[in-house]
């Protein structure tokens, strides 16, 4: 019998599904690399979420394997381009999540310029400061949204009705100017923009695409947003442009090592250091993780793999 390793947390109905279609359902949410590299050659399917890095190595030790399952976006931990050579079908499940890491990355703005990460905290110890928290609306200003696939497009969308100007750049797409979505260059988003959303892939174009170069070229002092990828935003340089006023303030739901009991006392010290400014909000890459979002992402899956 052909076997499916469900390498992350996955909906039940994944497990179902993947059954009902005669496969041997394995699920194993804290297998290791060497583990699946030794199971054998009855291994038709792998479902990641964002642990397993498949590479060329790991695609010669399972010569059956036919197919491979992103549950949500991104596929820089998979050699696609290997696989495909091997007749490996790649795919990922981005509309199953794109709304929700879309509500998150709104939710975390709107607590930010409303100060209610500090309000909320305050009140609970019996502070009642109404001045020192007042908040800038949202309403009517120009944000910027690197990356225009489905998260990018989708936090686009939820704006409408703020009346914001979207300054859009997407390197890799055109042609979607809409209203009050412009597209735009990257210099004009840095230009321009009064919040700017990083919603790209992990590549090697995108790592560290945040650093002092960029943050050299704003003139808004922007709020930063990222619910993409870690690594897409240098937190060193990030750091040093919240201490010089180049940003007004960052939303986080990724981090660059989201290992925090595996860090370094530099990493720690890093971190701590980005906790304390008072307009930096972080969230544990919760994003694309809402419950419905959770079952979406397996039912994309299972559709674009034809199950």
């Amino acid at each position: 019998m052909k076997k499916v390793i469900i390498t992350g947390n996955a909906h039940p109905i994944l497990q179902e599904k993947l059954a009902a279609q005669n496969f041997e359902v394995s699920y194993e949410p804290q297998i290791t690399y060497e583990a699946i590299k030794a199971a054998g050659p009855h291994v038709a399917g792998l479902v990641l979420t964002t642990r397993i890095k498949v590479d060329q190595a790991l695609i010669d030790a399972l010569p059956g394997l036919e197919w491979i399952g992103r549950l949500g976006s991104g596929m820089e931990l998979v050699d696609v381009a290997y696989a495909k050579t091997k007749g490996i079908k790649c795919v990922s499940s981005p509309e199953g999540n794109r709304n929700a890491v879309a509500e998150h990355s709104l939710g975390m703005l709107l607590m930010l310029m409303n100060k209610m990460n500090i309000a909320v905290p305050e009140v609970k110890q019996g502070i009642w400061l109404r001045d020192e928290n007042r908040g800038r609306e949202l309403y009517g200003r120009k944000v910027g949204i690197i990356g225009f696939g489905n998260t990018g497009s989708s936090f686009a969308k939820l704006l409408q009705p703020f009346e914001v100007t979207v300054l859009a750049y997407d390197k890799y797409k055109n042609g979607f100017t809409n209203g009050f979505i412009q597209e735009s260059s990257l210099e004009q988003v840095c230009s321009e923009a009064e919040i700017i959303s990083f919603n790209v892939p992990l590549t090697s174009e995108t790592h560290h695409m945040l650093n002092q170069d960029f943050l050299s070229k704003l003139k808004q002092k922007p709020i930063i947003l990222s619910a993409c990828r870690g690594k897409v935003i240098d937190t060193d340089a990030l750091i040093e442009a919240l201490k010089n006023s180049q940003v007004s303030g960052a939303c986080l739901d990724v981090l660059e090592n989201e290992k925090l009991n595996a860090y370094t006392a530099q990493e720690k010290q890093q971190l701590d250091e980005l906790l304390a400014f008072n307009n930096v909000i972080v969230t544990p890459h919760i994003a694309g993780y809402s419950h419905e979002a959770f079952l979406k992402m397996a039912t994309v899956l299972l559709e674009k793999l034809g199950f």
